[in-house]
């Protein structure tokens, strides 16, 4: 079978589908599917496009009626809920508002009382979601479905191209991947996992023959001021950058669980991010900022070297104690 990639750009990123066909024709037939796919869900949720259904949302800010949405949607909104129920509050679509203080094209810093002035705009709990109406009650309230709905329009990009009888290929949108199934041969996918402070290298290889794989971090669309750098994941609760991880990525059975994980895995730090990760038994691959990796994916020598990073690390037993036991 011959393998076709079929490039496009969409959701503001280089994508591409790879899939294993008959001939370049036959594959396109499916392909084609898949990318229109992947359009009619930019058009529809995103919040650039002015006739989209995202930008209709959130116009009717400070409207008590709200607006009513279609199941496709309902699913996306039950699926906000529950990312922020189980993340404790991290996972919010409602704080793409915090976009109005950061700019990540400016070079600037917002002052703190212009990302303080839009906090009281941010909190899915101040949303009025029940089916199939959702209202924002504060004027100037958004929901940004950014964050979330690439990974969605992988897996349904993934999906149709099963359905219009591919069984072999890839979809991959600006990172985030869907498999729609392994090579021929049965060979998984080798995916290169792009390195924070290395543009062009990889800081792991992952074989993916199943799932999805999403990846966050502190590498794209940052700021950098004085040495500093400031990620484009914002904390809800402060509307500040996070700090601490400069990359996580993560494998699980969709593409949109992934992405969500690894976004919650920034939010919650170095530290407890990487733990609910291990805790859920996801596997996944991280990088602190001091280029410190770890995770189930990662290479073994960075696993051992971790390891032995946390034994350097732990306080040693007095010796008088030690000689006690």
């Amino acid at each position: 079978m011959e393998l076709t990639s079929f490039p496009f750009r969409a959701m503001g990123s280089p994508c591409e589908i790879r899939l294993h066909g008959a001939s370049r024709e036959s594959a396109w037939a499916v392909a084609s599917q898949a990318i229109a796919e992947v359009g009619r869900l930019e058009r529809k949720f995103s919040r650039y496009q002015e006739t989209s259904l995202a930008t209709r949302i959130n116009r009717s800010a400070g409207d008590p009626a709200g607006v009513e949405v279609d199941d496709e949607t309902a699913t996306l909104l039950d699926y906000a809920a529950t990312a922020f129920r189980e993340s404790g509050g991290l996972f919010d679509i409602s704080s793409g508002v915090l976009r109005r203080a950061w700019n990540f094209r400016s070079g600037r810093i917002p002052g703190r009382e212009e990302v303080e002035a839009l906090l009281p705009l941010v909190g899915w709990g101040r949303v009025r979601w029940q089916r199939p109406r959702v209202a924002l009650p504060l004027a100037g309230m958004e929901l940004d479905f950014g964050g979330y709905v690439k990974e969605y329009a992988a897996d349904r990009a993934a999906a149709l191209c099963r359905q219009h009888g591919a069984a072999h290929g890839l979809v991959d949108l600006g990172g985030d991947l869907a498999v729609v199934g392994p090579h021929p041969d049965g060979a998984p996918w080798r995916i290169g996992i792009r390195h924070p402070r290395e543009p062009g290298s990889a800081m792991a290889t992952v074989a993916l023959g199943s799932g999805g794989l999403a990846s966050s971090g502190d590498y794209e669309r940052c700021l950098i001021v004085d040495g500093r750098r400031y990620a484009h994941v914002l904390d809800p609760r402060t509307g500040w950058p996070v700090s601490g991880l400069a990359a996580v990525s993560v494998a699980a059975e969709h593409c949109l669980v992934a992405g969500t994980a690894s976004t919650v895995a920034m939010l919650k730090g170095p530290v407890a991010g990487p733990a609910w990760l291990d805790r859920l038994g996801l596997p996944n691959v991280r990088m602190d900022a001091q280029g410190r990796m770890g995770g189930s994916l990662a290479p073994a020598a960075a696993r051992r070297a971790a390891r032995s990073s946390k034994r350097r690390l732990r306080p040693r037993e007095p010796a008088a104690a030690r000689a006690r036991r």
